[in-house]
């Protein structure tokens, strides 16, 4: 009993995330319908309105789903964390079913995006050659790890999300504002360095010759920075 009861208490964390359709399956899969259904129609006005349309159209309204996992990021632990703590779930069951739920609903968008990327290849962009899902070079080394960049992109942004929300259960708004201008600050002293030292070709070669795989181990491993320094503060939080 004793090895199966935290277990049973992070599945419940799970269902307890999951009674709040609207944040984990119903507004995503609005927003993917809502940017889907004004991208094809703005394909749609541009094939139409060009004589001799040969290039393919790519947008980017496929972002906008995967990037609203920040607010569900924020949503998650603001609207649950309190109540959880009131029913005897610890902060470690919490944060493992909270980010197994995350998880979960990050593996059905990135699915949706499978799905759909593979729809578009089959038909030529929906006849229209217009893509929404399907982009040449997240594509570029075949569908498994196009699945795994939507997935873990949907993780970044979940993550990203969830680990402020935490500094400002622990530490409050100011040293949450604190925190994100040190990271501003930081970022644009290392732009200065770069600059200085001359080594922004040497990176925009980097950029250029990375391959999708490897832009999923890096974002992989700020999922897990996030993710482990999202847990630390946690465990001193205030529901």
């Amino acid at each position: 009993m004793t090895t199966t009861a935290p277990a049973n208490r992070t599945f419940n964390v799970i269902r307890m995330q999951l009674l709040n359709k609207q944040t984990f399956v119903w507004l995503p899969l609005l927003i993917l319908a809502s940017s889907f259904a004004i991208s094809m129609m703005i394909y749609g006005i541009i094939v139409f309105s060009v004589d001799d349309m040969d290039e393919p159209i790519y947008g980017g309204g496929s972002q906008a789903p995967l990037w609203y996992f920040l607010v569900v990021g924020v949503q998650a632990l603001s609207f649950t964390f309190p109540f959880s703590q009131a029913m005897s779930i610890t902060r470690r069951e919490y944060f493992l079913g909270t980010y197994a739920t995350a998880m979960l609903s990050s593996a059905a968008v990135a699915v949706t995006f499978l799905v759909g990327g593979l729809i578009e290849r089959a038909t030529d962009g929906w006849g229209i050659d217009g893509y929404f899902f399907y982009l040449p070079w997240i594509w570029d080394q075949g569908p498994f790890v196009a699945l795994l960049m939507y997935f873990t992109i949907a993780m970044f942004a979940f993550a990203v999300g969830f680990w402020g929300t935490t500094l400002y259960k622990r530490f409050g708004t100011l040293w949450l504002v604190v925190t994100g201008m040190a990271i501003v600050v930081a970022i644009v002293l290392a732009c200065l360095v770069v600059s200085l030292a001359g080594g922004w070709p040497a990176i925009g070669r980097w950029i250029v010759d990375l391959r999708p795989i490897a832009l999923v181990g890096i974002v992989f491993a700020l999922d897990l920075l996030f993710a482990g320094t999202s847990y630390l503060t946690l465990r001193r939080a205030t529901p």
